[in-house]
């Protein structure tokens, strides 16, 4: 797959891929990379699984350590360097659990993303087709994440559903 400038969506269940394809397509891009995560290292399983991700990408790329990544944050990242976001699952649910507003943040980060002149990839999970989760805080978690890869999809010049390792081409839909 070639990179194209704009936004892209990486978006699928866990361990589909999503972060595989997006250092891949890292990887092939002949300017520089910065690197967005959004994960905190709460507990000694978040710590590994930040440090599994650090070592898949290369230490000459930048990163930027932003649990709230915001539009502000957008506009410090070079305009022609690949911005790699990793990833909006754990951003909304660092927004839910801070009480911000989680529609609000999102749409004014997918406006800034989507206005770069680089290329940007926002890796995501799709949680609505899973368990039902039992709990109140679960249930209001699925409904915002869904929201806002809505918000990131409508946005996105490139929209890729992420299964098995395979990727598949999402159409717009007009409502």
């Amino acid at each position: 797959m070639e990179l194209d400038r704009g936004l892209t969506l990486l978006i699928g269940g866990a361990r589909s891929g999503k972060s595989g394809l997006a250092v891949r397509l890292g990887l092939g891009w002949t300017g520089t990379v910065t690197f967005a995560a959004t994960a905190e290292r709460l507990d000694g399983d978040m710590t590994a699984r930040i440090e599994r991700h650090r070592l898949d990408r290369p230490s000459s790329w930048s990163t930027v350590e932003a649990p709230r990544f915001g539009a502000d944050h957008v506009g410090a990242i070079a305009d022609e360097s690949l911005l790699i976001l990793d990833c909006l699952t754990v951003l909304v649910s660092n927004l839910l659990l801070a009480e911000l507003p989680v529609a609000d943040h999102v749409t004014a980060l997918a406006a800034a993303l989507a206005g770069r002149a680089g290329p940007t990839i926002v890796v995501s999970n799709e949680v609505g087709m899973g368990v039902h989760p039992q709990t109140g805080l679960g249930r209001r978690y699925r409904d915002e994440l869904g929201v806002a890869n809505r918000i990131v999809a409508d946005r996105a010049a490139t929209a890729l559903l992420i299964v098995a390792g395979r990727a598949l081409p999402l159409q717009a839909i007009s409502w």
